[in-house]
């Protein structure tokens, strides 16, 4: 008769840190599914791994020097190999714990994702706010996790166990962040703003052009094209090799210059306190001054900052990259796709009532450059935007006309109906 073997209902930390270690990762931190950082992942999480109890969440480092090169084939190596690391190193873990009897899963560090899922969450846990609740950082005004060690040069993984693990992992009680605003003076875009604001829109538009949204504007332009001559008026023959390369190597990120330029970190804050000088000119002003495209919306902010700070740059216009398919992901990206400058001297309370096959009402309130969105209707509206849901789906994406819509009276105005056009501003693309 063979016994079975009796597991502990609860796994030392520094066990499963010696796993993770040998498996390959440079830290390590552990955090409760309780943990009340993760409300707001936690049903998708458990979704994915109805066992979870604990999650095992670790970095990898990356080479610095990589990331810092002006050719971002240099970068995007470094990116793609050090992910494909992550990968291996949650496979390790999991392997183990397997044998051991335990249950674990883990996502991808970066891609595949639930594609399916798109335009809403398509990754399956949010690594990010995992590792600042597991202790192995805290977020940098650049929007990335600092480590205290390492610095911004890592990359995240996360592995769900089915054990309940002691440990002593807490977010750290000081931000490695310099706020030194490197950042905000490589960043092509202008996506980081030096009072904190971050142009989600601007940083995916350029630095995601290969990825999702970006390679369906370009397979769209593909199809409009009536013939070849019309596709290269669109694009250059650079371009057309380079989506072929991602498409056969891995996308690749155009910018990512927020991490090259950033001294965060004990293992790299040294070259920075010994010369800044010495810094901006060795790693800071190759990026800057580097000829490049930089891909924005017609009328956005990062359009007319481009043209404004990096005037030796190729401001190029696509497509819309982020479209909404229904009313409920449409209202979730406005805080994403919202752009303040353009909404310099509007200031409007808008009532939306959505109806049709998914109704919805929300206030959408837009003033002194900022946005607030609401469920519900609140206080008094400049503009009521009543409209069939799909109708208003199609609307954005270019596929009904506003004039037929009203007309028909799928979409009804109440109030100043120039607020409407005033709001898209706010919006561009």
């Amino acid at each position: 008769m063979t016994r079975a073997l009796l597991l502990p209902t609860t796994f030392d930390a520094a066990m499963l840190r010696d796993i993770a270690v040998s498996a390959g990762a440079d830290d390590v931190g552990f955090v409760s599914i309780d943990d009340p950082a993760l409300d707001d992942q936690r049903a998708d999480i458990l979704a994915a791994f109805p066992f979870a109890r604990t999650l095992i969440s670790f970095v990898v480092k990356m080479n610095r020097e990589n990331i810092r090169s002006p050719a971002r084939s240099v970068a995007n190596l470094e990116f793609h190999h050090t992910g494909d690391e992550c990968d291996d190193v949650a496979r390790a873990i999991v392997k183990t714990m397997e044998a051991q009897g335990v249950r674990a899963g883990y996502p991808s560090m970066g891609f595949p994702m639930e594609a399916t899922n798109w335009p809403d969450k398509i990754w399956v846990i949010s690594h990010k706010p995992v590792a600042v609740a597991a202790g192995l950082g805290r977020m940098g005004v650049h929007r990335n996790v600092i480590h205290p060690k390492f610095g911004n040069f890592i990359l995240l993984g996360t592995v769900a166990v089915d054990l309940a693990v002691a440990h002593d992992c807490a977010p750290l009680d000081f931000n490695p962040c310099l706020e030194c605003k490197l950042c905000v003076a490589a960043c092509p875009t202008g996506a980081i703003a030096p009072d904190g604001h971050f142009d989600f829109a601007a940083c995916y538009t350029h630095n995601y052009r290969e990825f999702m949204g970006g390679f369906g504007d370009f397979v769209e332009t593909i199809a409009e094209a009536k013939n070849a001559r019309a596709y290269r008026e669109s694009f250059t023959d650079a371009e057309t090799v380079s989506m072929w390369q991602s498409l056969a190597f891995g996308p690749n990120y155009k910018a990512a210059y927020c991490m090259a330029v950033c001294p965060a970190g004990e293992d790299v804050i040294g070259a920075y306190w010994s010369g800044k000088k010495d810094f901006l000119r060795k790693i800071v002003d190759p990026l800057q001054k580097k000829l490049e495209t930089i891909y924005v919306t017609a009328g956005s902010d990062a359009e007319t900052y481009v043209l404004r700070r990096f005037p030796h740059k190729r401001a190029k216009r696509v497509g819309q990259v982020l479209r909404p398919t229904t009313v409920d992901n449409f209202l979730a990206s406005l805080r994403l796709i919202f752009q303040r400058n353009k909404s310099t001297g509007l200031n409007a309370v808008y009532h939306f009532v959505f109806t049709g096959t998914r109704r919805r009402q929300a206030t959408v309130t837009i003033a002194d450059r900022k946005i607030r969105v609401e469920d519900g209707l609140i206080g008094a509206p400049q503009l009521t935007v009543t409209a069939d849901a799909e109708t208003w789906i199609r609307f954005l994406r270019k596929e009904a006309r506003l004039p037929w819509a009203l007309l028909t009276r799928k979409i009804r105005l109440k109030g100043d109906p120039r607020l409407l056009p005033a709001f898209g501003r706010c919006f561009p693309g």
